[in-house]
């Protein structure tokens, strides 16, 4: 058993460490959730998706599950009580690291002084320029009959490249973002 628990631990803590899905939400204090019973899904015309249809799939069937598990039924967008539009945006970041080797004893800001003073001791900074892509699902719900946001959460994490196991990853994200609706009132 120990064995098991000295070849395991290392394997948890390193699936552990991996970039993490931050989740915020907000909630209209005035919105009144009880009336609603139905939704659908709504995406506006002209609204482009830097993600492919497959996880465009993905996420719109990962909150069809959530809505369901919650008690609402879907229905069409001229008839629903909730509008929910699921949309994503990524940008590119970076991460720039300085790191600087100093050569020798000396210089102004050294406690040891051994030969000139200032700009006699050599040094040698490295830059290191890490890019990344921040990724974000945002989920509105929105009050069709009155066109009011009700509802957002947002799920914000760090893509390092194309996701493992997407069938599994992406609806389990878009059940934690949806966790906290509806809000308890």
């Amino acid at each position: 058993m120990k064995r098991l628990f000295f070849f395991a631990f290392p394997l948890l803590v390193m699936t552990a460490c991996g970039p993490t899905l931050k989740v915020t939400s907000d909630v209209n204090k005035q919105a009144n959730f009880t009336g609603f019973k139905t939704f659908a899904l709504y995406n506006p015309a002209g609204q482009s998706s830097p993600i492919s249809e497959l996880n465009r799939n993905r996420i719109d069937n990962g909150v069809i599950a959530a809505m369901s598990a919650k008690g609402y039924t879907q229905a069409d967008t001229t008839s629903a009580d909730l509008l929910v539009n699921p949309v994503t945006v990524t940008k590119q970041g970076q991460n720039v690291t300085a790191n600087t080797d100093y050569y020798g004893y000396g210089g102004f800001y050294r406690p040891y002084y051994w030969g000139g003073g200032m700009g006699m001791a050599s040094s040698n900074t490295t830059f290191s320029v890490d890019k990344y892509i921040d990724g974000s699902l945002i989920i509105d719900v929105i009050d069709r009959a009155k066109r009011e946001l009700l509802w957002q959460g947002v799920g914000n994490s760090q893509i390092d490249g194309p996701i493992k196991d997407p069938d599994t990853k992406i609806p389990a994200a878009v059940s934690k973002i949806m966790a906290s609706f509806p809000a308890k009132m």
